[in-house]
């Protein structure tokens, strides 16, 4: 099987690269009946450490951009030109690489097509091409979550091309010297935490500005995360009474990308795990921070809601008193919502999407 890991190299790998990488080893283990061969692009150097391939990589002739737009306009290059021949091409991502073989492909959301001002034209020209193409070559799609799939079928995919294929977690690791790991990231006290890709649909401007409601009441907010895309500067998180302003809040505290040894510290140590966003394919964080322990407050009616289960404080998102009013209930509920985030943590595991993605192949090959 080839198993494209292109995202691994990206300058933001995101969610897409950590489960195609989660289930990449699950199905090591759970069945090593299953060859994957790796797949990307020339890419120069190593991709960040929590970002590793578990499997060997064959290279293609280009890569980036430039490989993602020959794949599209030319359905080339094959990836049999680094792979040999193969059975089935998984697509790990919503851009499909050009095989002769069969093709699967995951499918995590399509934002782009709810929420297009949140995307570059670039960025939405590639991703509904790649839509196109699946709609007429892929014999099957893994959507992440059910929102997604019932998303997919209003685009045009028929069901019986559909399969719902929830994501896991791995509960990050705690360093052996938390007090260490929180000086060197110059954290002290209480806080509040978000954890995610700076971008538009992620709602951070929102969710600050909900919290500068509630002032002193709460703790300062922890925000971790690189620099996505869209128009989320850091020198916007402003309080509502100067939306004009470059000073960044004081309640604001900005950490950027932390890697994965200092994050479960980082995750343990918050008061309450924050993430109204807009629309997800999944929510990988949400699970994070109940397998640390944390109680979450994130967004009712997507795959959100659908991930946290009745294990979170669910807001509506657009609206800044029921943020504020969330915070403040599951600072106040923090044992029991911690209690409900263990068990359903417990029960998303990547043992299961590996055996739910085998199957799959299974049932494409034949």
């Amino acid at each position: 099987m080839a198993y494209s890991l292109e995202q691994c190299w990206h300058r933001v790998p995101g969610g897409t690269a950590t489960s195609a990488i989660e289930i990449a080893k699950a199905l090591s283990v759970a069945r090593p009946d299953v060859q994957l061969i790796g797949v990307a692009g020339n890419n120069k150097g190593e991709p960040a450490s929590s970002y590793a391939p578990p499997i060997k990589v064959q290279q293609l002739a280009l890569h980036g951009a430039a490989l993602y737009e020959t794949s599209l306009r030319f359905r080339a290059p094959r990836v049999e030109r680094a792979t040999g021949e193969v059975d089935l091409l998984h697509c790990t991502s919503i851009i499909p690489f050009a095989s002769r073989a069969k093709m699967i492909a995951t499918i995590h959301d399509l934002a782009f097509l709810k929420y297009p001002e949140f995307f570059s034209r670039r960025g939405n020209s590639v991703f509904r091409r790649s839509l196109k193409i699946l709609l007429k070559h892929a014999e099957i799609l893994l959507c992440s979550s059910q929102a997604t799939l019932d998303d997919c079928l209003e685009f045009g995919f028929s069901a019986d091309r559909l399969c719902h294929v929830p994501l896991g977690v791995n509960a990050p690791v705690v360093a052996p010297n938390p007090a260490q790991v929180l000086s060197r990231l110059g954290l002290s006290g209480e806080y509040l935490l978000f954890v995610g890709t700076l971008e538009p649909r992620k709602n951070l401007s929102r969710l600050v500005a909900a919290l500068e409601t509630l002032g002193d009441s709460v703790p300062q907010l922890v925000v971790v995360g690189a620099a996505g895309w869209g128009d989320v500067q850091v020198e916007s998180m402003t309080d509502n009474k100067s939306k004009t302003s470059t000073q960044k809040s004081p309640r604001v505290k900005f950490l950027g990308f932390v890697e994965s040894g200092d994050l479960g510290v980082v995750y343990s140590n918050a008061e309450a795990f924050c993430y109204p966003s807009l629309m997800e394919g999944f929510g990988l964080p949400i699970l994070e921070a109940m397998s640390c322990g944390v109680p979450v407050v994130t967004s009712r009616g997507s795959s959100t809601q659908e991930v946290a289960g009745n294990a979170a404080m669910l807001v509506d998102p657009l609206d800044l008193s029921s943020i504020a009013d969330g915070v403040v209930n599951a600072l106040s509920q923090k044992n029991t919502l911690v209690e409900l985030g263990y068990k359903r943590a417990a029960e998303m595991t990547w043992n299961q999407s590996a055996l739910r993605t085998a199957s799959i192949y299974d049932q494409v090959v034949g």
